[in-house]
This record gives structure tokens, sequence and C-alpha cells, in this order.
């Protein structure tokens, strides 16, 4: 564990006999009975549960249950283990996560470091519960902040020309630290589909525009020219289609003819770095549960 405090220390203590359950299956009776059973048989008592089921035609259930349990380490592996036959009786897609392991996460960042400050602050504070284990940039602008953190920063350049070459190392990286979640804090590099593939549902991107409006580069200027009275920023899994990913979380803010290019992207700064920052923690908390070409998030 490369980098942690007190706060977060202290966060894993309180919790450390506490899981949670996510679960999407298809809808029928007797799915919160069965697991409510298992968890009971188990010694395990919920703390938590937030459940859905899609319109009736689909028919999609989804539950995320925290539970606790006394001496949870010692009955983690079993309680997996049991829950597979459980899963398989109702053809579930399901995570188990429990609150000692402490999820590692790689930020990528280009030149603008607003997003990445924002999370350096909120896990320095203790309220981003992570291991933030490196940062990974094309540019040098974010060495000092990163480093100043006690966070290995790590300079590859990167352009289309040798875009394999980057990937490659960066996937080394990315294996040598166990990393569970990869954020891309306006990182400007396209990623290629290998890259992708060997990440599914596990990297987060903020775009700086309300999607699926102005998608693509320069989407400030392209607002300002269409004249909008609301710009936003969206947060989202990436996936093999540019900026088409499964939504997380958006935001936006107003403006009027009185405000600037410049002063657009100013304000979209301000909702770029809270709306990634609120994807991410989700993300962390085992909230987000991707449905098709969508998100739950419960």
């Amino acid at each position: 564990m490369t980098s942690t405090n007190q706060q977060i220390q202290h966060y894993l203590t309180k919790n450390e006999d506490k899981a949670r359950l996510l679960v999407s299956c298809p809808d029928k009776p007797g799915i919160v009975s069965s697991i409510s059973t298992f968890l009971y048989e188990h010694g395990a008592n919920i703390v938590e549960s937030n459940q859905f089921t899609t319109d009736h035609e689909e028919g999609t259930f989804f539950l995320r249950i925290v539970f606790a349990a006394e001496n949870m380490k010692s009955i983690e592996k079993t309680m997996k283990a049991d829950f597979h036959s459980l899963a398989e009786q109702f053809e579930m897609t399901w995570r188990m996560t429990f609150l000692h392991e402490l999820k590692r996460t790689a930020v990528f960042v280009s030149k603008e470091l607003h997003c990445l400050r924002e999370l350096l602050y909120e896990w320095e504070s203790g309220d981003l519960v992570t291991d933030i284990s490196l940062v990974i940039s094309n540019h040098e602008s974010a060495r000092e902040i990163v480093e100043s953190f006690g966070i290995p920063f790590y300079y590859i350049p990167a352009n289309k020309e040798i875009r394999e070459e980057v990937e490659e190392k960066q996937l080394d990286l990315l294996e040598e630290y166990n990393i569970d979640l990869i954020i891309l804090a306006r990182y400007m590099q396209i990623l290629t589909p290998k890259f992708v593939d060997r990440h599914p549902s596990k990297i987060i991107n903020i775009h700086h525009s309300f999607l699926p409006a102005f998608i693509g580069a320069n989407p400030h200027k392209r607002a300002y020219k269409r004249g909008v009275k609301l710009i936003g920023a969206t947060s989202h899994y990436v996936t093999d289609d540019l900026d088409e990913g499964p939504i997380i979380e958006q935001d936006v803010i107003r403006v009027d003819h009185r405000n600037s290019v410049n002063d657009l992207k100013k304000k979209g700064r301000l909702i770029e770095r809270s709306v990634l920052n609120r994807a991410v923690k989700w993300a962390l908390e085992d909230r987000v549960i991707v449905h098709k070409n969508k998100t739950i998030v419960l």
C-alpha cells in the first residue's frame, strides 16, 4: 500500500467487519429472501440495502447490500465460495467486496490539473477512500503536486505515432501496482481498444461537455457559437466508442450572452471537478452497476 493517510486508516479499521454485495439478475420471486437467508446463515447482519427493477418487459433486478459480521476476515473466503451456488440458481452477475481491502487507483492526467487537484485534496481529507497508487502523465506539469503527496509520478510522453508503445508501458505499470480503477482526470489521449479491453468498466473519464451534446474536441467554443444557456460535464466509463460509454454522473451550470469562451471553460472546470469526484467515489463505494450502455447507481 503506497499511499494512505490517517483518516483512511481510521475508516478501514472502523469498517473492517463490513462488506458489500452487488447483484444483477433476471427478476423473479425469492431473490431478496434467499440473499437475506444466506447472510443470516453466515452470521451477517444487513446494514444498508438498496434495490431497483427495470420495467416488466425486460425484468432485470439490481441490488446493493452492505452487511457486517464478526471476524469478517476469517469468513470472507467461505462466504464467497458458498455464494456461488445461490448466484447460479438466480443467474446472478455479482461482486462481493470487503471494506478492509482498499481499492487501488491510477490517475492519468495531461496539462490541465484541476480534476487531479480535486482528487488529491479529497484523498488527503479522507473523503476519497482509496490508495492512489500512481499518477501517469504525458506532461511534466503534475509532477510537483503529485510527489508532494508522496505518490509515485510517471512521465510517459504520448502521441498517436507511439501510442501502442506507450500503452504497453502504462499497462505494465497498472499490472505492477495491481490497479482496480483507472481515472482519466483530463488525460487528453485516446485509448486504443486493446487498452480498454484489458480494463472493462474500470476506466472512468471526465468529458468537458454535457454528453451527448458537443462530443469531441473544443466543446466550449462550439457551445459558445450555439449560444447555449447551460454547460456541463459528464463522467462515464470508457468504451471503444469515443465519449459514448455508460454515463455515471452529469451536472450543469448556467451561462448567458455575457460569458466568453474562456468564461465557459472556467465554469466548466468547476463542474468537471465535482462530477468526476462523485463518479469516482460511487465506483469506489461499489454503487455503480453497468447494464448494457447505461449505469444503475445505487
